[in-house]
């Protein structure tokens, strides 16, 4: 039987890495997270994540005895080399997430796996970063991961049917559903989700509808349980914009941003974590 891993590092201490942290030390995983930036922000943004899951009944065994098995580092090399799981969660930049992953494989055993999270970007294409590419695949988690029942493995070209399978138990140890994609452009979800959220944006630009009437429609009448804008909020809409032009670069004209998402972008409404997108938060 598959077990949870008992030692797993994050790259990034984002709020995605955070968050990934998070479903993995409540549970009982230890967790080391490598940030390069604000460390003491990483620590606070772990601390709000654990206190709202405390809130909520979701986290049996307190705030501090979770914190506690969360280990904070400056730098990839300060990971411990005997992880069993390193999720990287850096930004969606391909030449910084090809950068992270050749430093991780430097620093930890041959025996552990490598996941990359990322929403769309190819794990085949960024697996030439590793001298062992078949410990490698996509797990892309979405936000927020702890309350989010959805991974998405995404299989590389190269991923071993071995690791695919022990992720697979993994994330059902997490309390999580699994799916498992081919790798292509988008995989399942970004590709779907970013169509509908595009149209949204577009019809919000040529006056359809309001962006509360849009939401509704979506969450109404076919249950939704966030409309598409409110959604793009959540995500950010210049994450949006940064898949939406690179799957529209490999999709084609379909994919093409509405000029409202790159105006609004510009302006620095990116939403709900700067206070201002579709909505005001």
């Amino acid at each position: 039987m598959t077990q949870l891993p008992g030692r797993v590092a994050v790259v990034g201490g984002g709020r995605m890495g955070i968050g990934i942290a998070h479903s993995f030390a409540g549970p009982g995983s230890t967790v080391t997270v490598s940030e390069t930036g604000d460390l003491d922000a990483a620590r606070k943004r772990l601390e709000d994540s654990l206190t709202r899951a405390a809130e909520r009944g979701k986290l049996p065994d307190g705030v501090d005895v979770v914190a506690g098995r969360v280990t904070f580092v400056g730098a990839i090399a300060d990971l411990p080399s005997d992880v069993e799981l390193v999720v990287e969660a850096v930004p969606e930049i391909p030449a910084l997430k090809l950068e992270v992953l050749a430093a991780v494989e430097d620093v930890i055993t041959e025996d552990a796996i490598i996941a990359t999270n990322t929403s769309s970007l190819s794990p085949t294409e960024l697996a030439v970063a590793l001298d062992n590419p078949a410990r490698f695949l996509g797990m892309h988690f979405f936000n927020p991961v702890p309350a989010s029942q959805l991974v998405e493995i995404v299989r590389a070209e190269g991923s071993s049917e071995s690791v695919v399978n022990e992720v697979v138990g993994w994330v059902e140890l997490l309390g999580k559903t699994p799916i498992v994609v081919r790798d292509s452009p988008g995989f399942a979800t970004s590709r779907l989700g970013v169509m509908l959220g595009l149209e949204a944006i577009r019809m919000l630009e040529e006056g359809v509808a309001d962006a509360e009437s849009i939401d509704r429609a979506m969450e109404l009448g076919y249950r939704h349980p966030m409309g598409p804008l409110r959604s793009t909020d959540l995500v950010g809409l210049d994450i949006r914009l940064a898949v939406a032009d690179y799957l529209h670069g490999r999709l084609g004209e379909r994919f093409n941003p509405p000029q409202l998402l790159r105006d609004k972008v510009a302006a620095g409404e990116v939403g709900r974590k700067v206070g201002k997108g579709f909505y005001d938060w």
